[in-house]
C-alpha cells in the first residue's frame, strides 16, 4: 500500500522503545537527536543505553514490557528480539492510537523509518517500501556523496540571509532570480572547501546584483 511521506516534529514528546539491544540504542539516538523524551523498557541495556540513563538523557523501566505500558506515549518502537513479542506491543500501541513502528517488521506497526541522510536542517530521506532494503542503502550512498555536509551549512547561511532578501527583493521574480543564483555550483565548492566567510559574501552579493539586473 502507498504511505503518505510526512516529517514529524516530536520535540518534547514522550517515545519508548521496547527493547535494549544494537537496534534499540540506533532508534533512541534518532529520537533524542529530534528532541523526544525517550523511555526504554528492557531487563538489559547496550554499554552506550546504559550511560544515557545515568546521565538522565531517558528513561528506563528495567523489567520486560507489561500491558499498559504504552498507555500516554506519542510514538511506539518495538525493537526485541522477539517476534511475538513486538507483534503483541504493536498491537496494544496502535489500539492507544501511538505512532507504531515495528524494526524488523515494519508492516505490523502504522509506519516505517527510511534509510536518510542529514546535514543540519537539510533532511533526505529513501524508502522502497521495505521490498528492498540493500537498493535504499545504496542510494542513500550515492545521495551522501553528492550531497555533504556543505549543503546544510549552505542552509545555515541562506537562513541567514533570508530577512534581507525579503526586505530588498521585493518581487517574486527577483527572490526567484536570487535563490537560483546562490545554488551554483561555485558557493557549493566553496563550502565544501571550508572558505565559509567567501560563500557568505558571494550570498550576499548575489542580493545587490540581483536588484540591479531587475
Amino acid at each position: 500500500m502507498p504511505c503518505y511521506p510526512i516529517n514529524l516534529q516530536i520535540s518534547g514528546r514522550p517515545c519508548m522503545v521496547v527493547g535494549g539491544g544494537s537496534v534499540a540504542q540506533r532508534k533512541v539516538g534518532a529520537l533524542l537527536a529530534a528532541g523526544g523524551m525517550v523511555t526504554v523498557v528492557s531487563p538489559a541495556l547496550t554499554k552506550q543505553l546504559a550511560s544515557l540513563v545515568e546521565d538522565k538523557s531517558i528513561i528506563h523501566i528495567p523489567r520486560s514490557y507489561r500491558q499498559g505500558d504504552v498507555n500516554g506515549f506519542f510514538i511506539l518502537i518495538c525493537a526485541t528480539d522477539n517476534n511475538a513479542v513486538n507483534k503483541w506491543v504493536a498491537e496494544e500501541g496502535m489500539s492507544t492510537g501511538a505512532l507504531v513502528n515495528v524494526t524488523d517488521a515494519p508492516e505490523l506497526g502504522n509506519f516505517s523509518v527510511p534509510s536518510q541522510i542529514s546535514h543540519g536542517d537539510l533532511l533526505l530521506t529513501i524508502s522502497t517500501g521495505g521490498k528492498s532494503p540493500a537498493l535504499a542503502k545504496k542510494l542513500r550512498e550515492d545521495l551522501e556523496k553528492r550531497y555533504g555536509p556543505e549543503y546544510g551549512i549552505y542552509l545555515e547561511l541562506v537562513a541567514k540571509a533570508r530577512e534581507q532578501v525579503r526586505k530588498q527583493l521585493t518581487t517574486a521574480k527577483e527572490r526567484e532570480s536570487f535563490w537560483r543564483s546562490t545554488l551554483d555550483q561555485e558557493v557549493i565548492i566553496l563550502l565544501k572547501e571550508g572558505k565559509i566567510k567567501e560563500a557568505e559574501a558571494k550570498i550576499k552579493n548575489a542580493i545587490g546584483c540581483t536588484r540591479t539586473q531587475s
